[in-house]
């Protein structure tokens, strides 16, 4: 017995023994991993990574759940990704259920863009919480994939907190289309009541909503903050830009009363770069001089300020930046050679391109051939051709870069067909072929890209939604019904309804003067956006259908509302003499830009009200620097009133104003030699007008007509004679001319704008208009068309638009006529669509 209980004491004091060494290691290893996570700690925060992942490598057998996610973190700084992977590798079950470990996991794959894995991580957490659905969501936002942020919100059971909402907000104003919109609003109007004081919250919301264009609502959420940041007058004035608000935009800024960073800076100087007016310039150099020396090797901000300075034709402000500038980088000289274009100092530019030592991107290719093609001298030639032949593969499937080098070589007469193109480029493919086809658009030759339409159909390439929009914009700027519906006939029925390609119909069937084919398609868009909204107000505006113009435009929710959805309101008012209409809704435009008080200025003098357009011009310049446009409005004003002594003033007062605006004046001189004409003095008008494009050493724009009578494009010129069926053209609107005399007609001499040669005659001169030349050619073909389409370059004159109102009516056939400003439809009744508002 007396052995047993020695033996029970002997055991009970080994396991006493070893109870008190368990216990003593368990504070030493926990003493231990405190010290541990200390010096981790330190290391990270002194950026020595390095030697922190070494001292975690070293002891993870005592390392705890803390150390680990501080390791990850480690990895995911350092760009460590094969440690990162043995670490995650290493872990336990116990770890790896670690909310924190699996929210720094999350984000070590999205670093490195291992999507897949940071979803299957995601995909295991049971109880998902707000702080790893954030994690996710930066992942995805970093890796552009916004939508994604989208489906992960569909499927989220807990409520967003203010992260997980300013993640949201931002990925809304990255997509910006009819999801993000219903997503970004639906989330922002059931926003918790005690978020409404998050300033950086509220920052994410007006940046959100400023990129829907809902600019009404983002003022209202900036009007609300009563504590504001740099970052939200950032985000409110980057708001205003965006919307070419920048007027807005600077009178935000003038109310700031913070510091500035260098993100307000280049936001501002954009802003000033894009008004260029007396205010914008007397902020921007203010601003500029004023910079602190801190920012002044803040590259990003000083290609802004070069911007600036070469939109306010200061170049050797600019010039003075650049030079300023140690390292230079590609966009520098974006930047300065994008200035050099806009001021016309095109040599420069290529000065600036040899002097260039840096590796070249598309926009560099893309500036360097515009230079060369403007130039088009032998210099240019031999580097815009070198560079071609140089330029590395991928960039010849660049839409942009392949649209400039063909409008290079076509401006150096090198493309005489798309086979051509094809040998120039070596890139034989749809790009090739819907670059040139942009090309002949710009170029006012669209009826070109019909030819190279047949010729990609005959090599069977397949033409994508980018070759269609381009076809659509040919047919728009042609504005014939027949050759649009062979196109149009030719798209897959899928790709009809696109939105972007049904908005492009939208706008062409108005300009050819299908009002209700523009209607029907329209009516048939999901979820209309403001391109479609306004693509049909000015479709309504173009064909005389004022009223309409106005219902469409009040139907129209406010926040899709901009600048060009009042222009052409305003536009389908002046067209149809509806005053009372456009004074009204000019008044309640909130913000009104250059362009909007022009177009009010233009439906009052259009009016006659030439008092009223003047105070506007006053009221106008008050803020800003005069515009030319405005002047051109009232000059053809007053030439339709036939005042010679007040347009002799406002011709006089454009030449003191705008100098160098040669192209302008000229269309000013011809309005005012013209209306010399119309009083009678056609000497005066023929000494004043050779004299004024003498001094302004400008040429006139050829006046062109065409037609599609006989299934082809055909154009005239007035006095043409270069047709094959010529004389059987002239001898119809001989017939034509005397079937009107018989019913009335009488020319009206007035619009005879020279002095008649020997031989001529007053008759003989505006029969021979191209307009008149392109309706005898309809009327000598047979069958003769159903209805006559003839688009002009020019507007129509006041007596061809009698003349062939006559006609339709004598000759019972309807008549469409689209000239530069507007489509008049004469109906057989002898009226016409624009009530003579024209």
């Amino acid at each position: 017995m007396l052995m047993i209980k020695n033996n029970f004491i002997s055991i009970y004091r080994f396991q006493r023994l070893l109870s008190i060494y368990n216990k003593s290691n368990e504070k030493s290893t926990i003493s231990s991993s405190i010290k541990l996570n200390s010096t981790v700690k330190e290391l990270i925060d002194a950026k020595q990574y390095n030697q922190a992942l070494d001292l975690f490598d070293q002891n993870f057998e005592i390392c705890t759940d803390y150390t680990i996610d501080m390791a990850i973190k480690a990895c995911t700084v350092s760009n460590d990704y094969k440690r990162g992977i043995n670490i995650q590798q290493k872990l336990s079950s116990s770890s790896l259920n670690s909310c924190y470990i699996q929210t720094s996991l999350i984000r070590f794959y999205m670093q490195y863009h291992d999507i897949d894995n940071a979803t299957r991580i995601f995909s295991t957490i049971t109880n998902k919480s707000s702080y790893v659905y954030t994690a996710m969501f930066k992942g995805l936002m970093s890796n552009k994939m916004p939508e994604k942020v989208f489906d992960l919100l569909d499927e989220m059971t807990i409520k967003p907190d203010n992260f997980i909402l300013a993640v949201s907000f931002n990925a809304c104003a990255e997509v910006a289309n009819d999801r993000a919109m219903k997503i970004g609003r639906k989330l922002f109007h059931e926003m918790p009541y005690n978020y409404q004081d998050d300033v950086v919250l509220l920052t994410s919301a007006i940046h959100m909503l400023m990129k829907f264009g809902d600019v009404q609502c983002a003022e209202r959420i900036f009007d609300s903050i009563n504590r504001k940041d740099t970052i939200t007058y950032n985000a409110m004035i980057k708001g205003y830009v965006g919307n070419e608000m920048y007027e807005k935009a600077l009178d935000l800024f003038e109310q700031m009363h913070l510091n500035l960073d260098n993100i307000t800076y280049t936001i501002v100087f954009n802003a000033c770069a894009h008004l260029a007016n007396d205010q914008a310039i007397k902020i921007g150099r203010k601003l500029f001089h004023k910079m602190p020396n801190n920012y002044r090797n803040d590259n990003i901000l000083l290609n802004s300020a070069i911007h600036m300075f070469m939109n306010f034709g200061d170049v050797q402000c600019a010039e003075y930046i650049f030079n300023s500038i140690k390292k230079k980088d590609t966009i520098t000289y974006y930047a300065m050679m994008k200035g050099y274009i806009e001021n016309e100092m095109y040599e420069k530019t290529l000065d600036l391109f040899e002097q260039m030592h840096l590796n070249l991107d598309n926009v560099i290719y893309t500036l360097v051939f515009n230079a060369c093609a403007q130039l088009a001298n032998d210099r240019a030639m031999k580097i815009g051709e070198k560079l071609l032949q140089e330029m590395p593969d991928n960039y010849r499937n660049d839409n942009v870069v392949s649209n400039s080098a063909i409008h290079m070589l076509i401006k150096f007469d090198e493309i005489e067909s798309p086979k051509r193109a094809g040998k120039l480029i070596r890139n034989k493919d749809i790009i090739t072929y819907g670059a040139l086809m942009n090309t002949y658009n710009m170029n006012s030759e669209p009826w070109k890209c019909f030819k190279i339409f047949e010729e990609m159909k005959q090599q069977n390439i397949v033409l994508n939604g980018i070759i269609w929009n381009i076809l659509i914009g040919a047919c728009s700027q042609i504005g014939m019904i027949r050759r649009s519906h062979y196109i149009i006939d030719q798209i897959p029925s899928d790709m009809q309804n696109e939105k972007q390609i049904q908005n492009s119909l939208i706008h062409m069937w108005s300009k050819c003067g299908s009002i209700e084919k523009a209607q029907n398609i329209y009516k048939s868009v999901y979820n209309r956006n403001k391109v479609t909204y306004t693509a049909m107000i000015n479709g309504f505006g173009l064909n005389g259908m004022g009223y309409e113009a106005i219902e469409l435009y009040k139907q129209m929710p406010n926040h899709l509302r901009n600048e060009i959805t009042h222009i052409c309101v305003l536009n389908a008012c002046s067209h149809s003499g509806l005053l009372h209409q456009a004074q009204n809704i000019f008044n309640e435009i909130p913000f009104k830009t250059e362009k909007i008080y022009t177009t009010m200025i233009d439906c009052l003098s259009r009016l006659f009200i030439f008092d009223e357009a003047q105070k506007l011009i006053d009221e106008y310049e008050k803020t800003n620097s005069p515009n030319l446009v405005m002047y051109i409005c009232l000059l053809s004003g007053t030439r339709n009133n036939r005042n010679s002594n007040l347009s002799k003033k406002i011709y006089n007062r454009m030449k003191s104003l705008f100098p160098d605006a040669k192209q302008g004046l000229v269309s000013g001189a011809i309005l005012l030699a013209n209306i010399y004409s119309s009083v009678g003095e056609h000497q005066r008008a023929k000494d004043f007008r050779y004299s004024q494009i003498k001094e302004l050493r400008t040429k006139v724009k050829l006046g062109l007509s065409w037609t599609d009578g006989s299934g082809e494009i055909v154009g005239f010129t007035a006095h043409d004679h270069s047709h094959l069926q010529s004389a059987e053209i002239y001898a119809e609107l001989d017939r034509l001319t005397s079937e009107l005399i018989e019913h009335g007609y009488v020319c009206d001499s007035s619009w005879v704008t020279r002095e008649l040669y020997e031989q001529e005659t007053i008759e003989s001169v505006l029969c021979s208009h191209s307009e008149r030349l392109a309706l005898a050619f309809n009327f000598i073909q047979r069958p003769v068309p159903d209805f006559i389409q003839i688009t002009k370059n020019l507007r129509i004159c006041g007596d061809c638009h009698e003349f062939t109102k006559l006609v339709a009516k004598i000759r019972q056939v309807n008549i469409i006529v689209r000239d530069a400003n507007r489509i008049h439809h004469f109906n057989k009744n002898r009226q016409c669509s624009c009530q003579d508002h024209f």
